[in-house]
């Protein structure tokens, strides 16, 4: 191995491998380090990817990009203990050019991508662990690898996850506090491709994805996913990590009581649970950022915070792929103004919002602090499955006008009318 590359990339998930992909086809020397056996070994992700960031990256990636299911169907489902409402959107043209989704695998899509970065010349290294950075006077000058071994580099890019220690090591930003993420866990449950078709109503190459709020989290701040794969689903939870602390619970039994609700079971019955997997989610978004650029160092991806969570829809992987892209971009720009100091490398920023991850970041800042709002997960979804089974329910008693019903739920859940606009308008101005 080479002593010295022109950038070393510190994590193979999809913000490195984007990162190291770009800088190789720039022409830098570039290693990818993986402490995985292999990348995506490590990770756990819900299933689902926004593809459009793959238009500038690998132009031909539907070619052999691991898809496992387009998906074309988006529901929500409010949970109690025993009732489920949901919200059904079903259209082809989700899954049509820059606004395809697709459920994926981590494991094959992350070794996909980082084999496309090694196609283009980077060098990738796995079951490595990068300690350290290699600092002197005051700037990154490569990392360090175990007690002595040193890599030498202009410029290093951490992308090593939400759980980053480089980036604190770099001065970059402090320890993460308990607010500041939650935890996800994720199953993997084997179904047949037939099945899944039938269950959920899809052609052979249509998904599926729901997002669940609730009693899917037990009324804890966060909520479920499902993800239809070719031959698997993929159900998860995200949940705080401050209400798992507070309320003494275990996440793992948080998500054993959401597999087995009625409406969930429905969905996956008589299929075989073959992986399970739990990682930290940042939270907070565009607050939780730590200083992007440095003296001779970048950060991507989830050790970026990159990561949107608008209620409806979950975004990180096209973020962490688009911020690896704009690091490269980056980079390039530093070298042609002379070199990988700070000030060159805050070019970072401008790329960012030329691919709109930091506009994006910045659109939905007030959603993570309105999702801090606890009657979001226990006193609406309730209030809405109660005031369904009052409007649906006929038992030949006197029947409310829809309006009445509305306001008779909205007193009797103990929230007042005001408290419940207020949450409307933020709502609205946040999501």
């Amino acid at each position: 191995m080479a002593e010295r590359f022109d950038a070393i990339v510190v994590g193979a998930g999809p913000a490195g491998s984007a990162a190291a992909l770009t800088l190789a086809r720039k022409k830098f020397s570039v290693l990818l380090v993986e402490r995985g056996r292999a990348p995506g070994a490590k990770n756990m992700f819900g299933g689902r990817i926004y593809a459009w960031p793959l238009f500038d990256l690998v132009p031909d990636w539907a070619k052999d990009c691991p898809v496992e299911r387009l998906v074309t169907q988006e529901r929500m489902a409010f949970l109690t203990e025993n009732a489920a409402l949901g919200i059904t959107f079903d259209s082809p043209n989700l899954a049509e050019g820059k606004a395809a989704s697709f459920t994926a695998l981590r494991p094959r899509f992350d070794a996909w991508l980082a084999k496309k970065a090694e196609e283009a010349g980077a060098m990738l290294i796995t079951g490595i662990r990068v300690d350290d950075l290699w600092r002197e006077g005051g700037r990154v000058k490569g990392v360090t690898v175990g007690a002595d071994d040193r890599v030498a580099a202009d410029v290093v890019v951490i992308a090593e996850g939400a759980t980053s220690t480089l980036v604190k090591k770099a001065g970059l930003k402090a320890d993460l506090e308990p607010r500041e993420v939650s935890v996800g866990v994720k199953e993997t449950i084997e179904l047949p491709a037939e099945t899944i078709q039938e269950r959920f109503s899809l052609g052979e190459k249509e998904g599926a994805a729901f997002v669940y709020a609730g009693y899917a989290s037990l009324g804890l701040r966060g909520g479920g996913f499902l993800y239809t794969n070719k031959a698997s689903l993929s159900l998860g939870l995200v949940v705080s990590s401050e209400d798992l602390a507070r309320k003494k619970l275990e996440v793992q039994d948080v998500q054993t009581k959401f597999r087995l609700h009625p409406a969930v079971q429905k969905l996956v019955k008589g299929g075989k649970l073959v992986e399970y997997s739990a990682h930290l989610v940042p939270e907070l978004g565009r607050r939780m950022m730590p200083q992007l650029a440095g003296e001779g160092v970048l950060v991507a991806g989830d050790s970026a915070g990159f990561l949107i969570n608008n209620g409806y829809t979950f975004r990180g992987v096209d973020l962490a792929m688009a911020s690896g892209m704009a690091a490269g971009d980056a980079v390039e720009a530093a070298r042609a103004a002379g070199g990988m100091t700070a000030a060159n490398l805050a070019a970072y920023e401008g790329f960012l919002r030329a691919r709109n991850v930091l506009t994006d970041l910045e659109a939905f800042s007030r959603t993570p602090l309105f999702l801090k709002n606890e009657r979001l997960f226990d006193v609406y979804p309730r209030l809405v499955i109660d005031l369904a089974e009052r409007i649906y329910r006929v038992d030949g008693t006197a029947r409310d006008r829809l309006v009445d019903a509305v306001l008779k739920e909205a007193n009797a859940s103990g929230v007042s009318k005001l408290t419940l606009m207020m949450d409307l308008l933020k709502g609205a101005r946040s999501m």
